[in-house]
């Protein structure tokens, strides 16, 4: 209990902590409320802690400074203004510095306790500052001893002190609401927080002021680790050692289907579920995960997302494609200064998003492109702590595998059909380009192995595109720039990639999409395999129509539409006002009508229910003779017809045409034939499907000419919607040997030069119409010895009428179709 003091200022030796903690309260008015601040001591390099105590005491208390030794009940000094106190016999270690004097002072709109000279609000200085204190207040210091209920109570409240306690520095104050700023060489590092009202009182308020200097002024809370840019290593260990040693960085990749942990070695991810790829067992809040998904391929999963947890607020900060970047499911705003978001520095450039963290013993960073991430320790040693994927785990994959975090049935695989493009040589070719300059001045710090593995397996299984080719060796080029600071120079320019960027960044996709490189060079949102999948299977590009009493809606996907090449702003219903609207975080495009405003749809009753017929469609423009883009009519009514496309494509009827021509001398064969490539290696036939807009190259070639005398040249070629070639609709692909100038699609080559030519134009329809296409060309054969048998198609249409046209054998002329079937 606290000891009353008369008025002869007797004095008695201080109570122990135990002691006060079991006095009674027997004044009730404000001015009764007393304030203790209690410096507990320790020996050199032992944790020491600071406290706030309040406790009621008498009307007119005094402000006590007291210092235990090892002896008892020494006599106490009243100081009335400020004063400087030697505690030699127990010096006071202050957030790792050691001092034995405190300066007192409570004069001024300030009460300061300082270590390092009277308090001056100009100069850096160690002190503890609080309000201005009431007048006729004075100091006292004694010496008393430090009991065993002491320091029981103290590791009870501080379970981070584990050393022996072995001296108080007491400090007894009148105060209500109170805080004291705890400063370290002038700089604010803790608070010491008050708050008293007439019917409750706070009796202990306590911190640990153990900590770490660095050339006498930079202080470090025990178990922080810093890294220097001369890469040496500062620890603050638990016990408030300052240690030195060389800093130790070491690099997980984990790009595509592949991890690649610290010490080199490779797992390979075959579902679509979330695994830990870090923990530190001395942070258990701590986790960086992976989330994997398929793209392209239903049997191939790649690296998606990447998921941070920091602490035990359950908070998940979301690292996910195009740069987005989210605190739960809240977006973050980020640029290249770093923002602190419970406790990770996050920061965003063009290269990707890059979050750090700091752990007991290391420093973590973990970025992240999109489709790469690389997870860097900096620290003293190897991490032989840490776990997870890219740690030092012995744990199967299914271990690690986070259930939490995981869709239901991520775990199943599936297959899918092998892509006959892939050149799996040439692609391992590529990957063995990690073991050739430039990469070979990186090849001595970090070893090409494990991202040649990566790289070839993926590769020869997953077809090179969205940049996937320069992927793995960009990982590896990073992973290299990580380690030593220095980058591989150029490497991107000397194997045909792009500068190192973000990949699809500021793109959005929806779950069910990824992004990818587009046919126009540019980037769009795809639909993921097993996602198209349940849609492909019906050829449907939608769900069924969603009905209620009196309206409708049907919902198409965005991603199958552009599939198509449809345009969803193109699409309407019967009546053209009523469009889509698209769902900004899904891509799903809706059209919907109701009763009011029926769109245009024929509303029907039958038994008893309301059905309501409409269609989503793109019709082409009344003036348009021909198009190529696919004429959308997606019919849907309530309950019964699934939302379908009438999208055109077309078989050939006649994978080649073959004439024998007879005619006075001449005796040959013509052939007219189509193909799907330029190299005209690829021949189509009646399986082929040729899209609305693909280009198509059609040759001409004969067989029994001499091609030193005779050339073909294709006079005209033109469709029509019958077989007959003099049908009244009709459209000119060559006119006069050479292309109709108002297809800019038509190209035209070799013509006239020898015993064969061949076109290309986009594949078309008649508008209005869905049947047949007939292709009809007419073949003339010109004697190169009298004539220059190339068309001039460089003049003018008309002034190539009245130019002199080659001398042609029309005995020989030949007429020959070919049919296009719907």
């Amino acid at each position: 209990m606290h000891i009353k003091r008369d008025r002869d200022r007797q004095r008695a030796p201080s109570p122990s902590f135990t002691q006060r903690q079991t006095c009674s309260i027997s004044a009730k008015s404000p001015e009764s409320l007393t304030t203790f601040i209690f410096f507990i001591l320790q020996q050199r390099s032992r944790r020491s802690l600071s406290a706030v105590l309040t406790s009621p005491n008498m009307l007119h208390p005094l402000i006590y400074l007291s210092a235990l030794s090892l002896l008892a009940g020494a006599a106490a000094d009243t100081i009335t203004t400020s004063s400087r106190l030697d505690i030699s016999l127990c010096p006071f270690t202050f957030y790792g510095q050691e001092y034995e004097q405190i300066y007192v002072s409570h004069m001024n709109e300030f009460f300061t306790i300082c270590f390092n000279g009277f308090y001056n609000p100009e100069t850096r200085q160690d002190c503890i500052v609080g309000p201005q204190l009431s007048a006729q207040r004075s100091v006292t210091f004694s010496y008393f001893p430090y009991n065993t209920g002491d320091e029981n109570f103290v590791h009870q409240h501080l379970p981070t002190i584990k050393t022996r306690l072995e001296c108080i520095v007491l400090l007894d104050v009148v105060s209500w609401d109170t805080v004291y700023d705890v400063k370290v060489n002038g700089d604010t590092v803790d608070k010491l927080n008050v708050t008293n009202t007439d019917s409750i009182y706070q009796y202990l308020t306590i911190i640990d002021t153990s900590g770490c200097r660095h050339s006498g002024c930079v202080m470090y809370k025990p178990g922080t680790v810093v890294n220097s840019n001369t890469g040496t290593c500062l620890n603050c260990s638990d016990t408030a050692v300052l240690q030195t040693s060389d800093t130790t960085t070491t690099t997980c990749t984990v790009t595509g289907p592949t991890v690649i942990d610290f010490h080199g070695q490779v797992n390979s991810i075959q579902d679509r579920c979330a695994y830990s790829l870090l923990s530190d067992p001395s942070v258990p809040n701590f986790q960086v995960l992976a989330n994997f998904q398929e793209r392209r391929r239903k049997d191939v999963s790649f690296l998606d997302s990447v998921t941070l947890t920091v602490d035990g607020s359950g908070v998940l900060i979301h690292l996910e494609q195009g740069g987005v970047v989210k605190l739960d499911d809240t977006v973050l705003t980020l640029n290249s200064s770093a923002q602190l978001v419970h406790g990770v520095e996050l920061s965003k450039n063009q290269s990707g998003v890059t979050a750090n963290i700091s752990l007991p013993n290391y420093t973590t960073s973990v970025f992240f492109d999109g489709y790469t991430t690389q997870i860097t320790l900096k620290g003293p040693g190897e991490p032989s702590l840490v776990s997870g994927l890219c740690g030092n785990s012995s744990r199967s994959l299914s271990e690690l595998r986070i259930s939490n975090y995981s869709v239901s049935g991520c775990e199943v695989l599936y297959n899918d059909t092998a892509d006959s493009t892939i050149d799996c040589t040439m692609e391992t070719e590529r990957c063995n380009l990690l073991k050739e300059a430039p990469f070979t001045a990186c090849n001595s710090l970090v070893d090409p192995q494990p991202y040649i593995t990566a790289c070839t397996d993926t590769l020869c299984k997953y077809p090179a595109v969205d940049r996937l080719d320069c992927q793995f060796l960009e990982a590896y080029a990073r992973a290299c720039s990580l380690l030593n600071n220095n980058t591989v120079e150029d490497w991107w320019s000397t194997i045909g990639c792009s500068p190192p960027q973000a990949f699809c960044q500021d793109r959005i996709c929806s779950a069910h999409e990824f992004c990818g490189d587009n046919t126009d060079g540019g980037t769009r949102c795809f639909c993921r395999a097993l996602f198209a999948d349940k849609y492909s299977s019906t050829g449907a590009l939608g769900d069924p129509a969603v009905c209620s009493k009196n309206s409708a809606s049907l919902t198409l996907v965005g991603c199958l539409l552009e599939d198509r090449n449809i345009d969803y702003s193109a699409l309407h219903l019967k009546n053209q006002t009523c469009r889509g609207q698209m769902d900004e975080l899904t891509h799903m495009v809706t059209f919907s009508f109701n009763s009011t405003n029926t769109c245009g749809a024929v509303v029907k009753a039958n038994n008893s229910q309301i059905i309501y017929e409409n269609t989503i469609m793109k019709q082409s423009s009344t003036s348009e003779v021909i198009s190529r883009k696919n004429q959308v009519y997606i019919d849907f009514s309530c309950f019964y017809i699934q939302p379908d496309i009438k999208s055109v494509s077309f078989r050939i009827k006649d994978s080649s045409v073959i004439q024998n021509i007879k005619s006075g001398p001449w005796d040959y064969t013509l052939t007219m034939k189509s193909y799907t490539d330029a190299a005209r290696r690829q021949a189509v036939d009646s399986s082929t499907e040729v899209l609305l807009d693909q280009r198509i190259w059609v040759e001409i070639k004969t067989d029994g000419l001499d091609g030193r005398v005779i050339a073909v040249v294709t006079d005209s070629c033109w469709a029509t919607n019958e077989p007959s070639p003099y049908s009244t609709l009709r459209y000119d692909l060559i006119k006069n040997s050479c292309p109709n100038p108002a297809d800019q699609t038509v190209r035209v080559q070799g013509n006239g030069l020898g015993t064969s030519n061949y076109f290309s134009f986009n594949m078309f329809q008649f508008s209005g119409h869905s049947g047949d296409v007939y292709l009809h060309c007419k073949v003339q054969l010109c004697v190169k010895q009298n004539n220059n048998c190339v068309p001039d198609c460089v003049i003018p249409l008309r002034s190539r009428r009245s130019a002199r046209p080659p001398k042609y054998e029309h005995e020989a002329a030949a007429l020959i179709t070919m049919t296009w079937t719907n």
